[in-house]
Parts: C-alpha cells; structure tokens; sequence
C-alpha cells in the first residue's frame, strides 16, 4: 500500500522502517512530528515522546531515563530510497523531546521523514530543503496565528494543509496560557487543562494537550515550519521583563514558558540558550526569491504606554525613547535587509504595523499593545526599509484575530505619501470563536484608514505565492470553528506586482 500525502493528514503509521501500514495509533508520538527552518542542505526534525500527554507532572508518562529515538529521511513516501538516518537522544531535562539537525540534503527537493523509539514507529512527515542560493524557485507559503482550544476547533490547520504549502509561518499565540470561566461572552467548545499556566509541568501539559488535535498535527506533518512567538506563549501583553497581569512570579513563569516552547516547537537547539532565554530573530533565505527575515516584538520591548489597551489621547505613545524591537535587532533587521538579494522581503511579526484608528469621527482610538503604542519605532522601521533599498518588502502579521490587507506609508497621516511595502495580516486560526463579517462596519473602519484595503472578521489562514513576476495573496475563510469540518473559502486575494510595494490586483 502506498503512503500518500492524504495518509499523512489522517495520521496513518508505519510499521518499523517498511512502509506497510498498520493503522494503529502511534505510542509514544501521540504529539505527533514537525520540521522546521528549512535550508538549502538541511531542515530541523522534532518529536516529543508523551505515551501520556497530559499527565500531571508535565513529563508525559515517559520514565525518568534517556531514550535513544531513530530517525529517517527519504526521498520517497515509502522509505525505500533513504537519504539520511541517525539516532538522538530524548531526555527528561528537555520532556523528550528531540530536535535533529539534518543536513546533507539536495536543495529545492522534498522529503519525508519519521522516527522509532523503544518499537514504536512515529507517524511520517513530509519536509522540504530551500532551494539553492540565488534559484528563482516559487514559494508558497501559509501564515497562521492565534490558535484557542477553548474557542474553535483548529479546522484552519487542517485546511491549509491540504494546500500543501512549501513552507507554514507562525505569527504566535500557537497556544493560550490561561483556562476560561463559565461566564465567557465567547463559547467554550472544548476545556484547557485548569487553570492558568504558572508552573514548567502546567506549560508542558498545555503544549501537549494542544499537539494532541489532529488538525494541528497534520499541519505539522505536510511541510516545515518557521515559528515566532507573541504574547500567549507566555502570558497576555506581556513586554520584556514587564508581566502583563498582576499575578506575582513573572520571572520563574517566563522561564518555565521559554523552556516549554522551546521543547515543543522545531526550532534549531541553538535557539534554546544556557541562559534559559530564546532566540527568536533568524532569517530563512528561499533560493533568490525570499528572504523571511522573522521578528520577536515581545523580548524587548518597552512596556505598553497608557496602561495598555485600547485608548485615546495617549500622547506617551509618541515617546521617541519606546522600543518595540529595540536597538539590537532594528540594526540586525536593517543590515539583513542592506545585504539582501532576495526579490521578495517578507518580515514576519506578531502584532499590527499600520497606523489603525478604531475611533469613527473625529480623534483616535488605537490599540497599544501593537506598533501604534510605538509609533517612534515604527518610523524608524519604515525609514529602514527604505534607506535598505530592498526589494519587495512584505511585512505578515497576526495578533488581532481580524485579516486585514495594507499599505505602508511613510507617513500614515498623509495619504499621498510614498508607500514602502504591504502588510498582511492573518486572521486567527480559532481565537474568538466563530467570527463574522460587516461590510458596513468595516467600510466606516476603511474610510477612517484609507491605507487598509481589506478587513474581514471570519477565522482561517493567509496563502501567498512569492514568484518572479509578483506575490499573490489569498485569504482563506471558514464559516464556522465552533463546529468540526467548515470547508474554506477564498475570501479576497491581492496581487502585489514586483516593484510596486503597493497592493493592487485585487479580487473578492
């Protein structure tokens, strides 16, 4: 029987290094595989061994002792033909979990992979290499944020799966750390573990319990990942060393948050420091297409001006002294995009770029948490994009469950100012629940903002296509996340020639 990619999204097994199916859940990869930072020779590969995912220690029901995990990777769906192979260890100071680096891969070429442990076979992945330095290969890519268990089923993951992209961005919240009440405004369709997650074990088993759903995994499973974090991976609106709740602790949660995202996510072991802190701020270069330069605004940013939230008349948002991405990595950022070849520039980050008034009618209301309650710094961002002279640059951004699609002014408060690049923002995959659509109330919300060419309440996911000749957008929708199986939709697509650093070619 032939492994397909449809038996890699309804989660199939393989008996040890055959290829025959066995139909049998996996044990002890009930969470399933990843890859992750592709390469022109190499990518990441994860698991984390959890025969018992959400077992109240965190560890995942695997004994206190090391456990040597084989891994492969083929060319082919049937393991006959195998490129790589090799063994790591999984131990209980990381919740064994791996995280193999794999190189000697040919460039631009699919792969499929999978891993045995103590005789169990993990189910397959499949995985691809970047294509070589300056090979004008198409990518299509999916971006994906703020992902609620409570809220939705993650119906989203599971449709852009079959879409099998080349590459799936995480824009952040993969999860939320905090467990609702009985009174919420938004209904509860399925439960967290208890409670608020303070402690390593209580982020362990929340990572866990989301790796646990099927769509997730299978999203996993059809292509490499590159993964940002934002706020909920740790705890709401929090900013550097500043929490965003009044619960006391801060500094251990934080630690026990890092470590937990870390052990769950394919990122390179060097990411995860000896320090206990993470390394978020990367760059992924696709052939001479796309360099993805891959942002972290939480890390080290000034707190929230004005108490945070939603407000008006907050003039503190206007200090040149705050920082959202801080000096270090502005100057990481702008030499990247100096030295950059790539005809397309995409800058993933968590929250929103453009200048948004929430307020109908006269003065403003925006929200602080994003580039609007650092306005200094956004100026700075814009000035480096132009000053770099890099091509086609494209910023994808998560955060605010709303997709939108912009152009980057110079200056937000003349419209005829130049543009310097577009914004995509994905909507989220469950967080609010179901959603809707306003055309009125969103053209009102256009008219304030003229520079926003598209807002769309509705949950799903972003496809875009990065080629020669320009980048075309597609936002994907679902009717329905408080129910399993909504069919997806395109919503409304934008084509950003080359050159143009301008939404245009619109459709809906």
């Amino acid at each position: 029987m032939d492994v397909t990619r449809r038996t890699f999204l309804a989660g199939t097994t393989l008996t040890p290094f055959t290829g025959r199916a066995t139909g049998r859940a996996p044990e002890p990869f009930a969470l399933g595989v990843a890859s992750g930072d592709p390469a022109p020779g190499g990518v990441v590969l994860w698991t984390r061994l959890a025969p018992h995912p959400l077992a109240e220690d965190g560890r995942g029901g695997v004994p206190d002792r090391d456990v040597t995990v084989e891994w492969q990777v083929a060319e082919d769906e049937r393991f006959r033909r195998v490129a790589r192979a090799g063994r790591a260890t999984a131990r209980p100071s990381a919740a064994h979990s791996v995280h193999v680096e794999v190189d000697g891969l040919r460039p631009g070429a699919e792969y499929f992979y999978r891993f045995r442990a103590d005789g169990h076979l993990s189910p397959a992945g499949r995985t691809r290499t970047a294509p070589a330095p300056g090979a004008l290969a198409p990518l299509t890519f999916g971006a994906v944020s703020c992902a609620d268990y409570e809220r939705g089923y993650f119906t989203a993951y599971r449709r852009l799966a079959e879409r099998h992209p080349d590459l799936v961005v995480h824009l952040g919240d993969y999860l939320y750390e905090d467990a609702a009440g009985d009174d919420e405004a938004v209904p509860v369709v399925r439960r967290h573990t208890p409670g608020k997650c303070l402690t390593l074990a209580d982020y362990r088993r929340r990572h866990a319990q989301y790796r646990t759903d099927a769509d997730l995994r299978a999203a996993h499973a059809a292509a490499p990942w590159a993964v940002i974090w934002d706020d909920h991976e740790v705890e709401n609106n929090w900013a550097g060393s500043v929490p965003g709740t009044k619960v006391p602790g801060f500094p251990a949660r934080k630690r026990a948050a890092i470590r937990a995202y870390y052990e769950h996510m394919p990122l390179r072991p060097s990411a995860f420091r000896r320090d206990g802190r993470i390394t978020l701020t990367r760059r992924l270069e696709w052939g001479g297409t796309a360099a993805l330069h891959l942002l972290d605004t939480r890390q080290f940013r000034s707190d929230q001006p004005c108490g945070d939230g939603l407000r008006a008349g907050c003039d503190d948002r206007l200090d040149t002294r705050r920082a959202l991405l801080g000096p270090a990595q502005l100057r990481w950022l702008e030499a990247g995009l100096r030295g950059s070849r790539a005809r397309w520039n995409i800058l993933a980050q968590q929250v929103f770029l453009a200048q948004r008034d929430l307020r109908l009618g006269p003065g403003r209301e925006m929200a602080l948490d994003g580039w609007d309650g650092y306005a200094a710094e956004r100026d700075r961002l814009t000035r480096a994009l132009t000053r770099s002279r890099a091509a086609n640059p494209v910023v994808l951004t998560g955060d605010v469950h709303v997709a939108h699609a912009c152009d980057l002014l110079a200056d937000f408060d003349d419209p005829s100012s130049a543009r310097v690049g577009v914004e995509l923002v994905a909507t989220s995959v469950s967080s609010d629940g179901d959603g809707y659509h306003d055309p009125a109330e969103n053209a009102a919300v256009r008219a304030e903002n003229p520079h926003i060419a598209l807002i769309d309440q509705r949950r799903g996911f972003l496809l875009g296509r990065a080629g020669a000749d320009g980048l075309r957008a597609e936002f994907h929708t679902l009717p329905h996340v408080t129910r399993r199986g909504a069919a997806s939709s395109v919503a409304a697509a934008f084509t950003v020639p080359d050159g143009a650093r301008s939404l245009s070619g619109s459709s809906r």
